[in-house]
């Protein structure tokens, strides 16, 4: 057990930095077992106090610290706790220090470690100070030159942040590589790597003809897996150039690919590095959603070299300053790379079904935090999509033109600058000229906001009424919230075609910034269908009664493609809720139709697939106690129902799709086509179990990791014994090379919905191919067992419960982030109907182990509270 609680960081209590760094120059000495690192900082005294100088260093062998080039005795300086303490220093000076530390050890990936056979860092948020001494907050930029020498054998690559300025051959087979970046940048976006990488190179020509080198280094073995990712690096630097304006700075771009990350990538400056999941791409290897992941990725870091480098946070409760505004961009890029309707349908389903989840738990917390005690637990769907909302609804409120003036005043004003969230706000709301005052409480206030309409309907006057009341749920901290400002969109439909809602325009948005308000409108001849929340305009829970028939019409006639998924999901819902086994001919005919239209393919599948598990848990979870059980049995039905009643189209579908013999390409009609494949068989299989036959068949003969992995998980989570076991030894033996599709080996097996699955997962800790050591590894099997399979995980036994907490007591020291981030769906323990008790226990015993980092203290405690 912790000898009392870690402190609490408030955002209220921020002050400046006592002291600045303007200039930093590193020299690493990387040795197989010691790397020592070799400090002068020039450093300046921020004000007028004669405060000592306190820096930032954890667990650093401390060798020697001198300032002003004198080297100063052990009594003229304190190092404890983290922290580096001179008591008396002049106002300018040059401090140094050599420290030594053993990156082949550091487990945590934060900081310098190895990843297999190659150096690299992890400075955000807080890694930094694990490497060398210095103030270790986005607030200090400073000017970097890096001096790396290593063995030119084993790392004949050596990179850091901005342009490369010399290399030397050294005596004993080593070499030297000197950068500088000539942009001052926070320690977090500070990286180097080194080790034995090829490169895969290509130049991108800028808009003002400037030609910018573009490098993609990874092992030797994935050189024949950049082409996506460099494809998708070039489109997002163009992009990046006709939308915004923004053109790169720098003359070199570095992308590197490792095995061990915590996170995707990073955007350290001029120095991507990537989990290799995020940029290594082939049909063989990746999925279609993968490789849309990877080209959302590439484009997110490249977007950071303005939103977030260029213009970078003041402090850590500004995180969404950056990610929140970057989500929002790659999101827009990706959206016109592939299908738009279908992107923001995904967005949006991922958002409801997880980010609202959060925000309704003991974790929810606001856009912008109040108060935290490790910022990695903060690196959070609410910080991250809530986030990349409020941006949104900023451009639906202000329009295009506005919007994009006040991201450049934005980008213009703060160039070079750590700002707010706030700052971002006032440029906005100075280039548009309309008050935003009350739109800033987005970032105050934690929790799902709901907003309810109630309409009332004249047929004499032909006028309709809307009444909207908006109400944001009490939240840890929070229990009286004022009302927010909430663009809502809205289309009404009259026989099947859009009214007039003013100027020629077929929808409207509504400004809601009172509790409750009434709208009204006239001349309809009939009751208007309603089409609310368009294009999901406001991230809140829409509560409105609409018929059958309604619903039916919303998703046939409606051109909004969220309203026409939310209207398919609804009466989805009402399926299931009945508990049907067989389903309504109205809804049977509106699915038909749907099929029989000329809307693309993926929007098809998205109309055809039905709510996840997750979000029909989250729904039950807002009017009582969840049974994950009853709920996995009345979609199954349903799913049975559908893929009975349209078994004739549905099978035409797959037929078809399966007689294509195009080579593959992550088209989006091709990617469409497959995800309807996929959709039909998957409910074709629920109707009938004989369908197996046609996905073991598939798996195969499938010439691409889409289809091979629909098949194989069909056949794994739904065949009998001797299927399942010949699909997953076949894709070992075939695959075991390839640590990426090793990962998808392991998902499908950790989220078959059966409660002998536990004992699976427990045994497969125990292959040859897992490694705790290894994040991907964690996430493919521990994660995705807890958080995507909600049927085994919360067996009726409590065996689910005690692999997770078995998993994060191992984890919690070595890797703490990623123990704390596995324990999210044991936080939410008290929604459940059953299984509470051990829940908490698990949390009480983790709570109590000696040492425990405050990553995961930070997480059980806030679970716990209230108890």
């Amino acid at each position: 057990m912790r000898e009392g609680a870690p402190k609490t960081i408030h955002r209220k209590d921020y002050t400046e930095p006592d002291f600045l760094i303007s200039d930093v120059e590193l020299a690493f000495d990387i040795a197989d077992g010691n790397t020592r690192v070799t400090s002068s900082l020039r450093i300046q005294r921020n004000g007028s106090h004669k405060r000592p100088l306190v820096l930032d260093g954890e667990g650093l062998g401390l060798i020697s610290v001198s300032v002003d080039g004198g080297k100063l005795d052990e009594g003229a300086f304190k190092y404890s706790g983290g922290k580096l303490t001179i008591d008396a220093v002049p106002d300018d000076f040059a401090f140094g220090a050599v420290v030594d530390i053993q990156p082949e050890t550091n487990t945590s990936l934060e900081g310098l470690y190895r990843s297999r056979t190659i150096y690299c860092t992890q400075c955000e948020a807080e890694g930094y100070r694990k490497i060398t001494f210095g103030l270790d907050r986005p607030d200090v930029l400073s000017t970097y030159t890096v001096t790396l020498s290593a063995d030119k054998a084993s790392c004949p690559v050596l990179l850091s942040n901005g342009n490369e300025m010399s290399r030397t051959d050294l005596a004993d087979g080593r070499h030297q590589v000197v950068w500088h970046d000539p942009h001052p940048k926070p320690s977090y976006l500070f990286a180097i790597v080194a080790g034995d990488l090829e490169l895969v190179s290509d130049t991108f020509t800028t808009q003002s003809g400037k030609v910018v080198d573009l490098r993609i280094w990874v092992e030797a073995k994935d050189t024949g897996y950049c082409d996506h990712a460099m494809d998708s690096l070039k489109a997002s630097m163009r992009w990046d150039e006709e939308r915004y304006g923004l053109e790169y700075d720098l003359d070199l771009f570095n992308i590197v690919a490792v095995d061990d990350f915590n996170m995707g990538a990073m955007e350290n400056k001029s120095l991507n590095i990537f989990n290799t999941s995020c940029v290594l791409a082939h049909p063989d290897i990746t999925t279609d959603l993968g490789y849309q992941r990877v080209e959302s990725v590439v484009a997110h870091e490249y977007f950071h070299n303005y939103s977030g480098n260029r213009v970078t946070c003041r402090d850590w409760f500004q995180l969404s300053l950056k990610e929140g505004f970057t989500v929002f961009r790659d999101a827009e890029f990706s959206a016109d790379m592939n299908s738009r309707g279908v992107k923001r349908i995904e967005d949006v389903s991922f958002l409801q079904t997880h980010q609202f989840a959060e925000d309704s738990g003991p974790m929810a917390h606001p856009v912008r935090p109040d108060s935290f005690i490790e910022i990695s637990n903060f690196y959070t769907m609410t910080v991250y999509e809530k986030g990349a909302e409020v941006v949104r609804m900023l451009n639906t409120l202000l329009g295009d033109d506005a919007f994009y003036a006040g991201a450049k005043l934005y980008f213009d004003r703060f160039d070079g600058m750590a700002v707010t969230c706030d700052d971002f706000v006032d440029a906005m709301q100075e280039a548009s000229g309309k008050d935003l005052s009350q739109f800033r409480r987005w970032y105050e206030q934690a929790g799902t906001p709901v907003v309810s309409i109630e309409k009332a309907f004249d047929k004499t006057s032909g006028r309709l009424d809307l009444t909207f009341t908006q109400a944001n749920p009490p939240t840890p901290g929070q229990d009286d919230k004022p009302p927010l400002h909430i663009p809502l969109t809205l289309a009404l439909m009259e026989n099947g075609q859009h009214a007039d809602m003013g100027n020629g325009a077929s929808s409207r948005v509504m400004e809601l910034k009172e509790s409750t308000q009434t709208f009204s409108f006239e001349g309809f001849s009939s009751e208007p269908v309603i089409s609310a929340l368009r294009g999901f305009s406001a991230p809140v829970r829409l509560k409105m009664e609409q018929s059958q028939d309604d619903l039916i019409a919303l998703m046939g006639a409606d051109n909004d493609p969220f309203v026409k998924w939310d209207a398919s999901q609804r009466l989805a819902y009402a399926a299931i809720d009945r508990g049907a086994k067989a389903l309504e001919r109205d809804y049977v005919d509106a699915l038909k139709q749907v099929l029989s239209s000329d809307i693309e393919d993926a929007m098809k599948a998205q109309l055809l697939s039905l709510p996840t598990e997750a979000s029909l848990a989250d729904r039950a979870a807002q009017t009582g106690l969840v049974n994950v059980h009853d709920i996995h049995d009345a979609k199954t039905n349903v799913a049975a129902a559908v893929g009975h009643a349209l078994s004739n189209e549905l099978e035409a579908i797959v037929m078809s799709s399966l007689a294509v013999t195009d080579t593959y390409q992550p088209s989006a009609e091709q990617i469409g086509r497959r995800s309807l494949l996929h959709t039909a068989l998957s409910l074709l299989v629920e109707g009938d179990p004989e369908w197996l036959i046609t996905a073991r068949n598939m798996y195969f003969a499938a010439t691409n990791l889409s289809d091979r992995l629909c098949a194989a998980r069909l056949v794994v989570h739904q065949g009998d014994d001797v299927h399942r076991a010949e699909v997953l030894e076949h894709f070992f033996d075939r695959w075991q090379s390839e640590n990426l599709v090793v990962n998808q080996w392991f998902v499908m097996q950790a989220t078959r919905p059966s409660a002998d699955c536990v004992s699976d997962v427990i045994a497969l800790t125990h292959h040859a191919a897992f490694d705790w050591r290894n994040p991907n590894k964690v996430r493919s099997l521990v994660s995705a067992f807890a958080g995507a399979n909600p049927t085994a995980f919360h067996a009726l036994d409590g065996g689910g419960y005690r692999l997770l907490g078995d998993a994060v007591r191992r984890l919690q020291s070595d890797n703490p982030q990623i123990a704390a981030r596995m324990l999210a769906p044991m936080t939410r323990w008290r929604r459940y109907d059953h299984g509470q008790a051990v829940m908490r226990g698990e949390l009480e015993s983790i709570a109590a182990l000696d040492g425990l980092s405050q990553d995961v203290y930070e997480v059980v405690n806030r679970s716990l509270s209230d108890s």
